[in-house]
């Protein structure tokens, strides 16, 4: 019986660009895993006979013999005191009691002196001296009391650094942004760069005043860098052939960066961006020039954008690049640049923008501290669809490792250790950006590759592995080559498939690092599927909403790893799966009732989530917040964030999940994984719901732990452009229906991606 179900997306971001045969453990899946490797009985009865009900099972085998005990990560919050907040479609932001959320820094707010109000009808314009759109990962850096001076310890005073990765937008307009909603292509040139400017980060001064957050408009330090702000390219890939372009002849530069997601903050206290969905920007199909494999001799550029996504009948999100020649948008290839076909004569790409993309997709350091400092793409940790970038446990002498995922459907994991070692006198150094330079522009990339037995290798992607050198697929020139490539060269080395890598986080204490997996659509338990269920990747299933079958991994998981001897240079690591979103409560799937939810983790009303995908720790509490970006459970509830208290790999169980047919009696398929202690009341909990259609995401705090910002990103997207005169039929209207900026009436005004503080009433710390 073929026991897949239609496949339906459950996010916007839900991109399935890996073709490799890439096993996911196909040679492995019939192995029992070690028996000595986990602790025996970690999934309780409850989990069981939830399981056992609809015929996915847990168990562990009788004979598993017992090791001893981990002991329980070190926290400095060990029990979540707070009542759970319940799930909600409520158009607000809920908090537990004793608590309060307050916005204080929305799109369009003007951040440099002298600029108005914001007056969100659609006719506002300066978009490069505002707030820009989608709020996202962002990072606290604190400032003096008086001066613009770094304070580590000031919590009442200091500089936000965040990214704005997109803007909602139907039928290639961005709606909201526009007074009538946006034209289709042809793309006027007034709204598309009023479009681009709203895209890539802002760095803005917040202060505590009498008890209240608000940001500083006038702030010294405020500033934007948008997709047009002059970069350099630093590291292995800079002057390659690969990224010389008509703007950068010896390929040393670019023009911005875009769809900025996930963040990072560096040892010595610069700002790390991680640019995710970029290629979607871009196209190199329009009229008269549908060819363009062709034009291109099918050379292996070919190869490289059908990997990143950008085939040559592919159009673009927002239809930049169709912003007619002409006028001030045309003089300098601000819109034009967004078209990437091969158009010139040259044979290396510098009369044309064939090599445009080549110079997205990196992480992005920034000093908060110094405009006048050059913002540098990173190039030596690789290209991809970056989401956040975290740095391991810092030992003096030894060398420095940071921790990325690939954010698209059966994408990779991937860790860049520096070949410098750390130097405590590196922590406040005199030029931060050079530090860097030290730090992330030479050393080693590597991929994960996951083991059915609860451990992983890393493998290095470097030119002189002959699977990389030898690649029937894709004839790579360098090592830079490998670095622009290294999704392909991934593939090469036959790394593990996950589902939609998006967050990682490390503990501040045990050093054990996090990813959420935030789910995947493809996922299968059909043997010889292209991304075949596998330990780490365990779940394919069906879920009802609104009366349709969703498959896949439709809830995701977060998974964490420990390296070998907690070395940031280890080759090999230990592996479990922290959580398992799922719904609390089974909903029948009259096709497959039997795999309708795994909630193999247990969870309750209390704590329940779909689809993880920012991932913080908190460097005062320990405590491990976790942010979903969902479009499978929003029919019970609105998008969430939850704390947790972590433990540590291993302190779970084996676990075997059974799969049967539709009758519950033949079993279809047998997959064991790893799955960590279930959590309890007390030790993971519910904290926040947001608005209507909004996703969760960003989280940073103030050094004493008692101020946790977070973004609410697109309340409200989803509304057709035709509607957009008629308030009425908004999804939502926050944040002004929360009194932030009100005008003539709340209900009227239009949703707008923010910022806001979350204080306890008591003055104590978040989540005691």
């Amino acid at each position: 019986m073929n026991n897949e179900v239609q496949n339906l997306s459950v996010d916007h971001d839900d991109i399935d660009l890996n073709t490799s045969g890439n096993d996911s453990f196909l040679t492995v899946l019939d192995a029992r895993l070690s028996r000595r490797s986990m602790l025996r009985g970690g999934v309780g009865t409850a989990a069981t006979a939830v399981l056992g009900t609809w015929g996915l099972t847990a168990c562990g085998s009788d004979d598993d013999e017992p090791v001893t005990p981990v002991p329980a990560a070190p926290s400095a919050i060990t029990s979540l005191a707070f009542a759970a907040v319940a799930k909600s479609r409520d158009d607000k932001v809920t908090v537990p009691v004793g608590y309060t959320a307050a916005p204080i820094y929305a799109l369009g707010d003007p951040i440099v002196a002298g600029v108005a109000a914001y007056k969100n009808d659609g006719t506002d314009v300066d978009m490069d001296k505002r707030a820009g759109d989608h709020h996202d990962g962002m990072e606290y850096f604190g400032l003096a009391a008086t001066g613009n001076a770094p304070d580590a310890n000031n919590s009442e005073r200091g500089l936000l650094a965040m990214n704005h990765e997109a803007t909602s937008n139907a039928d290639v307009r961005s709606f909201y942004l526009h007074a009538n909603g946006g034209t289709v292509n042809p793309r006027p040139a007034s709204e598309a760069l009023k479009e681009i400017d709203i895209h890539g980060l802002s760095v803005v001064e917040v202060k505590k005043t009498n008890g209240q957050w608000a940001y500083v408009q006038a702030g010294a330090l405020n500033r934007r860098v948008t997709p047009f702000t002059e970069l350099q390219l630093s590291g292995p890939v800079r002057g390659n052939a690969l990224v010389k372009t008509k703007y950068s002849v010896d390929g040393t530069k670019i023009r911005g960066t875009i769809n900025n997601c996930g963040t990072g903050r560096t040892p010595w206290g610069t700002f790390l961006t991680g640019e995710e969905n970029w290629a979607g920007y871009f196209t190199r199909s329009r009229a008269g020039h549908t060819t363009d494999n062709t034009i291109r001799g099918n050379d292996k550029s070919v190869a490289s954008l059908n990997r990143y996504g950008v085939n040559q009948t592919a159009s673009s999100r927002h239809g930049w690049e169709t912003v007619p020649a002409t006028g001030d948008a045309a003089t300098d290839d601000r819109a034009a640049r967004f078209f990437i076909g091969k158009t010139g004569a040259s044979t290396d790409g510098t009369d044309d923008y064939r090599n445009e993309l080549n110079g997205f997709g990196y992480i992005v350091e920034m000093d908060v501290f110094d405009k006048a400092v050059a913002v540098k793409k990173r190039t030596g940790l690789g290209r991809f669809a970056h989401e956040s970038a975290a740095f391991g446990k810092v030992v003096a002498s030894k060398p420095l490792a940071v921790y990325m995922g690939d954010d698209s459907r059966g994408e990779y994991i991937y860790k860049f250790v520096s070949t410098k070692t750390w130097n405590a006198a590196d922590a406040n150094p005199t030029n931060r950006i050079t530090t860097g330079d030290a730090y992330l522009d030479t050393g080693k990339l590597y991929v994960a590759k996951f083991a059915a037995d609860g451990t992983g290798t890393w493998i290095e992607l470097n030119i002189a592995n002959a699977a990389i050198s030898g690649y029937a697929t894709y004839a790579f020139a360098d090592q830079a080559d490998v670095l622009v490539n290294a999704r392909l060269a991934a593939d090469a080395v036959g790394a593990t498939k996950m589902d939609r890598p998006e967050w990682c986080a490390v503990h501040p204490t045990t050093g054990e690092i996090y990813y959420t997996l935030t789910n995947n659509s493809n996922r299968s338990i059909t043997v010889g599927a292209a991304q075949e269920v596998d330990a780490a990747n365990p779940r394919a299933y069906d879920d009802l909403k609104n009366g349709a079958n969703q498959g896949g991994n439709v809830n995701g998981h977060i998974i964490r790893m420990a390296e070998t001897g907690g070395e940031a240079a280890a080759l090999t690591f230990k592996w479990d799966v922290y959580l398992f979103g799922a719904q609390a409560t089974p909903e029948t799937v009259a096709e497959k009732p039997q795999l309708s939810t795994i909630n193999i983790s247990a969870l309750t009303d209390d704590n329940d989530f779909s689809s993880p995908d920012g991932l913080w720790f908190s460097q005062n509490t320990g405590l491990c917040w976790i942010q979903t970006d969902d479009g499978a459970y929003t029919d019970a509830t609105n998008c969430m964030m939850l704390v947790g208290v972590p433990g540590v790999v291993g302190d779970g169980a084996k676990t075997t999940l059974t799969y049967k047919d539709k009758t519950g009696v033949t079993t279809l398929r047998t997959v064991d994984t790893f799955v960590g202690k279930q959590p309890t009341a007390t030790t993971l909990k519910r904290f926040l719901v947001g608005p209507v259609e909004c996703e969760l995401t960003g989280c940073t705090e103030t050094p004493d732990g008692k101020t946790l910002f977070a973004n609410i990103q697109h309340p409200g997207e989803g509304l057709s452009p035709a509607d957009i005169g008629d308030p009425s039929k908004y999804k939502s209207h926050w944040p002004g229906n929360a009194g932030y900026q009100a005008t003539a009436g709340n209900a009227t005004s239009r949703p707008r991606s923010a910022t806001i503080a979350i204080t306890k009433n008591d003055g104590g710390r978040i989540g005691s």
